[in-house]
């Protein structure tokens, strides 16, 4: 009885997953026709109707919603709009830049929607280092002699964060191509940025790794490729 339960929600699981991933594929595939054939900047104005729709995916094939998956939710929004609030208005993290109104409303110089994008990236660049360093992690203690929570806490959490600032390095040019933000420095992306994204990252994956939620999303992991190669070919093609 037990396996036909697991074998039910596994089942349902997965149905969400292959939705969720085709949703996903179709709408960034639209994106990409968007923006390289037919009107960027209209298309641009429509970025936070799809990091909506990521989140809301998200969401969707989240397992076991718990007060803790949406008490990070609530955090990893909190905590990178503070940090973008903080960096627009001083210049003491990220660097000089500043938002236009691509993105939508704003508040202290930030667009709201930009909380969510930073859980959308810090929640997938968890899971996926979670899902591969979970697969490694017993012949990797052996190896390092190093306790096996030890390991992973320390793997996804800098791991994690390594990716999120990979992330955010093949979006920029992107973003400053369509218009998301400038930075002062119009022909240079500072390095500080960054650094402050790995850090600010590094905070977030800290709460990530120790709150008590299910995170295994294969979702998740395909989001994030699935971003990745949408602004690599944006970056790489986009004029």
């Amino acid at each position: 009885m037990k396996n036909k339960i697991q074998n039910y929600w596994s089942n349902i699981t997965n149905k969400k997953v292959f939705i969720a991933t085709a949703i996903a594929i179709l709408f960034h595939t639209i994106g990409l026709v968007g923006f390289l054939f037919l009107n960027k900047p209209l298309f641009a104005l429509a970025t936070p109707f799809n990091l909506m729709l990521s989140f809301g995916l998200l969401i969707y094939t989240q397992k076991n919603k718990s007060k803790a998956f949406y008490f990070f939710i609530a955090m990893a929004c909190g905590i990178g709009f503070a940090a973008e609030a903080f960096g627009v208005n001083t210049g003491l993290l990220f660097g000089s830049y500043s938002y236009t109104n691509v993105l939508g409303f704003k508040i202290l110089g930030v667009p709201i929607i930009i909380g969510l994008n930073w859980f959308i990236v810090i929640y997938c660049s968890g899971v996926t280092t979670h899902t591969i360093i979970n697969k490694a992690i017993s012949a990797i203690a052996t190896e390092t002699k190093l306790p096996p929570k030890t390991l992973n806490a320390i793997s996804v959490i800098i791991d994690g964060a390594t990716l999120a600032v990979f992330f955010d390095w093949v979006l920029e040019p992107v973003a400053i191509k369509l218009n998301f933000w400038h930075w002062a420095n119009a022909d240079k992306i500072p390095l500080y940025n960054y650094i402050s994204w790995f850090v600010i990252s590094l905070i977030i994956l800290t709460i990530f790794h120790f709150s008590k939620f299910d995170k295994q999303n294969k979702f998740a992991v395909n989001l994030l490729l699935i971003q990745l190669m949408f602004f690599l070919l944006l970056q790489t093609f986009l004029k």
